[in-house]
């Protein structure tokens, strides 16, 4: 058995470490010190561990770690990110960097979205004899889920990274997350002809524009709901959400510029390409009426959606595990990026989706156990020779 910290103290190292990823400069803060803690314990237990310096992310890390013989292909990986989002220091009533047990749970930034995850998968290798593995077993930490997904979309930087089956430990209350939705965020930005309000011909209104812009992006939606389907979702069409709007600066003036932020989800199955085009193609012809004056722009590199089939290996064995069918979920994860390994995919984690993003985030005490138990069976149906007793959904 390797000598590594306690659960807690494990977690409590986590936890104190700021791995805060965020577009705005001043908030955002290396991983490396989250990294090159779990490079040091994932090597007491006998994994080759391998650190890369993102090429896209200046400060930003990710890890591999890999243990069983070199000769074996196939095996499981369990995924996660090392980043958190940004505290609001007016909203927590503890400190966000410091694990609190109190009211029969942990608090603390992470603790559940998610690098508490790492400290669930250190505490069920401990128990487990890994040198009897007959499948690779693989840990991944990335960088920057948080913002721009930069950690995922350099997976290529790990040479012959090919399991067979992958975990992403998102907070799911360790029920089988098998498809999301994918998601863009675009800006349209109207550049007109400002002049005096007296005389509104002699210039062009930016928000008149928009206008127009904004009835054909309506359509786009009914278009999407018309079109497109997939039942397994509470909200079974892709959808478009308009999130800002800005323009003019006084009501006396001819508007000089408005600007839209909105964002579509696809459906699995739908290429960000598509997406793109219905975009495009709806704008297509008001920008040939205003020439120069409509502009559409990527705020983010896009994330598609995912879908992992139901009657995959990876989903009945977490679906028997877990005691819970499989889901959809609404929001974003690396799952997309994690699948184009080529492996069956699922996202599966303790800790609530409730709690992500929240001040006070936490995980309750009661969900350790049977998520420590959950995922060392899931280990041990794929990576050893074993049956174990507690293959069985945990009580």
């Amino acid at each position: 058995m390797a000598k590594l910290p306690a659960f807690l103290d494990m977690y409590r190292a986590l936890i104190a470490s700021p791995s805060v990823s965020c577009l705005n400069p001043e908030w955002d803060i290396s991983n490396k010190a989250v990294i090159d803690q779990l490079g040091q314990w994932l090597t007491a237990l006998g994994f080759e561990v391998q650190i890369e310096a993102l090429e896209s992310q200046a400060g930003k890390y990710n890890l591999l770690a890999r243990i069983g013989p070199a000769h074996l292909s196939g095996g499981l990986l369990l995924a996660g990110h090392t980043d958190t989002v940004p505290w609001d220091e007016g909203r927590w009533t503890r400190s966000p960097f410091e694990l609190t047990e109190a009211d029969n749970k942990l608090y603390g930034l992470g603790s559940a979205d998610m690098k508490g995850f790492f400290a669930f998968v250190l505490e069920a290798l401990r128990e487990l004899d890994l040198s009897k593995l007959t499948k690779p077993l693989y840990i991944l930490a990335t960088a920057d889920e948080e913002t721009t997904m930069a950690g995922a979309r350099e997976l290529h930087r790990f040479a012959n990274l090919k399991p067979e089956y992958a975990i992403i430990g998102e907070p799911t209350n360790m029920v089988p997350v098998r498809m999301h939705k994918g998601h863009s965020t675009d800006c349209i930005r109207i550049t007109g002809r400002t002049g005096h309000s007296s005389d509104p011909a002699a210039g062009l209104n930016a928000i008149e524009v928009m206008h127009q812009v904004i009835t054909e992006m309506m359509e786009l939606q009914q278009h999407f709901k018309d079109n497109f389907n997939e039942p397994a979702f509470k909200v079974p069409y892709p959808t478009l959400n308009f999130g800002h709007i800005h323009g003019g600066d006084a009501a006396n003036r001819i508007c000089a510029c408005c600007e839209l932020h909105m964002d579509m989800r696809p459906l699995p199955g739908m290429s960000i390409d598509l997406l793109d085009q219905l975009l495009h193609a709806r704008l297509g012809e008001l920008q040939k009426r205003y020439p120069n004056a409509i502009a559409i722009e990527a705020m983010h590199p896009p994330i598609p959606g995912y879908a992992c089939a139901a009657d995959a290996t990876l989903v009945k064995l977490a679906e028997r595990i877990s005691g819970h069918a499989a889901e959809p979920a609404n929001y974003c994860t690396e799952a997309p990026f994690v699948n184009q390994l080529g492996c069956e995919t699922i996202v599966m984690g303790p800790g609530s989706i409730a709690q992500a993003h929240q001040p006070d985030e936490f995980i309750r005490l009661d969900e350790i156990k049977p998520a420590l138990s959950q995922l060392k069976s899931i280990m041990e149906n794929l990576c050893f020779n074993l049956k174990p007793n507690n293959a069985e959904p945990a009580q």
